[in-house]
């Protein structure tokens, strides 16, 4: 949904953010060999006991703190950026935010297309967001792949990045995790592969069917089409296992103990399809754009919503949904979910 200009940014942002974090790296390594025996002893970073580390950390800004974390998984550094609460002094919660299908590397992301660094200004929680990830669906890949190389961000997400994140910060140790889109579906499936790690889980727009065929082509487009990788690396043969593995509407019983919140709009234009929108800014082909390819895409994310739904009722396992009686697949309807989903998320992390 990205014009020419937006592609060429994604690709200028992606070598920017691997560069920052070649260059931080190597003067990371060559701090360690300049500390002979008779320098001062400096704090060891937050590491896992897998070997993941911080490899260095910045200040953005006054709210914001990036950090560049090395993966033994997948042996390379992710740059996180973490919005910090006002008031650190005491602990906070903490909320996983990912991006969509760009993984952040592009402009469709949570700082570019959003508020939300105003919002969650006065707000008392850690914002987690990791850099990277593109057309991943954020899950551990059964094969490195020509093109995206070696994906374990299942294993990064749920057991590398929090225990760094909470020796790094002051947190309660108590988590929620939200995504859009791409990773609407893989925040239900890192809660179903590690129980009792979210108290809360939110899934804006994400199809919750991967293993039947319309679940498939979606992932197709978002995997092969933009990501120009190989599905079967990601989960192995179509019809294989461990596609059935990785289906929250299969696996539906196995998010009983967090709380679930779903949204979805019908793909009608609504309050964001209009030239004053803000993500709009006037341009013609952007609302065209928006309203007849992000329609599109959202009435199949609004009958997989329905079909996770259903399903998770007949088990008796809670969900809490929004149904919009309009909206398509893009960022106006991603931020007021987040804003008006967050209350709730806020009073379970308590």
């Amino acid at each position: 949904m990205n014009g020419i200009g937006r592609r060429e940014q994604r690709h200028g942002r992606r070598r920017g953010w691997h560069l920052l974090a070649g260059l931080l790296t190597v003067g990371a390594v060559i701090a360690g060999l300049a500390t002979g025996p008779g320098a001062p002893a400096s704090a060891a970073p937050p590491s896992a006991s897998d070997g993941s580390r911080i490899v260095d950390s910045y200040t953005d800004d006054p709210q914001q703190v990036t950090l560049l974390v090395h993966s033994a998984a997948m042996n390379r550094t992710i740059p996180v950026t973490v919005l910090t609460p006002r008031d650190r002094s005491r602990p906070a919660p903490t909320l996983y935010l990912l991006n969509g299908a760009g993984g952040g590397e592009d402009s469709a992301t949570w700082d570019a297309r959003t508020t939300y660094k105003r919002y969650f200004d006065d707000k008392h929680v850690y914002v987690v967001t990791p850099i990277g990830g593109a057309y991943s669906y954020y899950t551990d890949w059964q094969r490195d792949d020509p093109t995206l190389g070696r994906n374990k961000w299942q294993t990064f997400l749920t057991k590398e990045l929090p225990p760094i994140v909470d020796d790094e910060f002051d947190t309660t140790g108590v988590n929620a995790i939200a995504g859009i889109s791409m990773a609407g579906t893989s925040v239900l499936n890192l809660a179903i592969a590690a129980p009792g790690l979210y108290r809360s889980v939110a899934a804006f727009s994400g199809c919750a069917r991967t293993s039947d065929p319309a679940g498939q082509q979606y992932i197709r487009l978002v995997v092969e089409d933009r990501g120009q990788a190989d599905m079967t690396n990601m989960w192995g043969p179509l019809d294989g296992p461990g596609w059935r593995a990785n289906d929250p509407y299969l696996n539906a019983a196995k998010l009983r103990g967090s709380k679930v919140y779903m949204t979805t709009g019908t793909g009608a234009p609504g309050v964001h399809e209009q030239l004053s929108d803000p993500s709009i800014e006037g341009d013609g082909f952007t609302l065209a754009n928006q309203a007849i390819v992000g329609g599109g895409i959202e009435v199949a994310i609004d009958l997989c919503t329905r079909q996770m739904v259903q399903r998770m009722r007949s088990l008796d396992v809670p969900v809490h949904v929004n149904f919009r009686p309009t909206g398509t697949h893009s960022w106006g309807y991603w931020q007021d979910d987040l804003y008006q989903t967050w209350p709730r998320i806020e009073r379970d992390l308590r």
